[in-house]
């Protein structure tokens, strides 16, 4: 016997919300990333081309956030695919978290080489363009905000467009100073300024992910006290087989085996069990198996 919830109607509800300020965000910063590549190869600015780099990032990983919504919502139409295409999401942010760290590892490996031979800086140009860029990540900053606690690929997209604000803030500061002082290091030190500030937020969004894909517990949440609280259940005398996962941002999934106590009602047990797992845990979506005393010890673990 067993109790459920539909997943098909809750597919990345977050994300589907937003989905009109990503568009927005995404027109925003797909012009931005034009101009700035331009001027970053007129003025010779390497610390603009790898924010230009960095906001073709933010592009592509809002492109893929907007694709991902796109594809699950069409899935859960399909009967084979019981669960949509949840994990969409968490692969485009994983794609994303990839793509962050090549920009800055590259950046970080020009901006030394750069350190034997600085070349010439248009400093008005690229003080123009970085203002231009701060402004237009500023709205995409308001934009994704309100769905970055919501979606981990709205957040990653949110995080990206937070490093440029900085790294754009960055840029202003390296032409302020090329063009007072002279100092044509000014360059290469934001550019690698920006490519360490990258690196760290990278390795926590492709971490996040990859616990995601792999179905570990989440991070918030104690599977011991999960066990324990069922345990606590009225009406049950074990609980086994009991696994907690994330399916997509903000969904997470259990499923357990519950071996009831002699005379103990299976409707009774269920709701008192789900509301259990609602109100102590936010888990709304577990299947429930429930069984007769006789069966305790019947059910193996999971051995490959």
């Amino acid at each position: 016997m067993g109790a459920g919830h539909d997943h098909q109607g809750a597919v990345s509800n977050a994300a589907h919300r937003h989905r009109g300020r990503l568009w927005a965000a995404f027109g925003l910063l797909t012009a931005l990333m034009v101009v700035e590549a331009v001027a970053a190869f007129a003025t010779g600015s390497l610390a603009l081309l790898s924010d230009a780099g960095h906001m073709f990032t933010d592009v592509l990983g809002i492109g893929m956030a907007l694709a991902a919504i796109t594809a699950t919502r069409r899935a859960a139409a399909d009967p084979q695919r019981t669960f949509g295409l949840y994990r969409l999401e968490v692969l485009a942010a994983l794609a994303n978290a990839v793509l962050l760290c090549g920009v800055a590892l590259y950046v970080l490996v020009e901006a030394v080489r750069r350190f034997g031979d600085a070349p010439q800086v248009l400093a008005g140009p690229m003080l123009v363009v970085a203002v231009a860029g701060l402004l237009a990540n500023l709205v995409a900053f308001a934009l994704l905000r309100p769905g970055a606690q919501e979606s981990i690929n709205l957040r990653g997209a949110y995080l990206e467009v937070l490093g440029d604000l900085l790294g754009s803030l960055g840029v202003i500061a390296a032409a302020l100073l090329i063009a007072l002082t002279g100092w044509w290091w000014a360059d290469p030190v934001v550019a690698i300024a920006i490519g360490v500030f990258i690196l760290p937020r990278t390795w926590r969004l492709g971490r996040a992910a990859v616990r995601i894909l792999v179905q570990a517990a989440p991070d918030h949440l104690q599977v011991t006290a999960v066990h324990d609280r069922l345990a606590a259940v009225p009406g049950v005398a074990e609980v086994h087989d009991l696994h907690v996962w994330t399916l997509t941002s903000g969904m997470e999934v259990a499923s357990a085996h519950l071996t009831m106590a002699p005379g103990a009602e299976v409707g009774t047990v269920l709701r008192a069990a789900r509301v259990a797992l609602h109100e102590d845990f936010r888990i709304d979506h577990a299947t429930l198996q429930v069984e007769p005393g006789a069966s305790e010890g019947a059910c193996g673990s999971i051995e490959w």
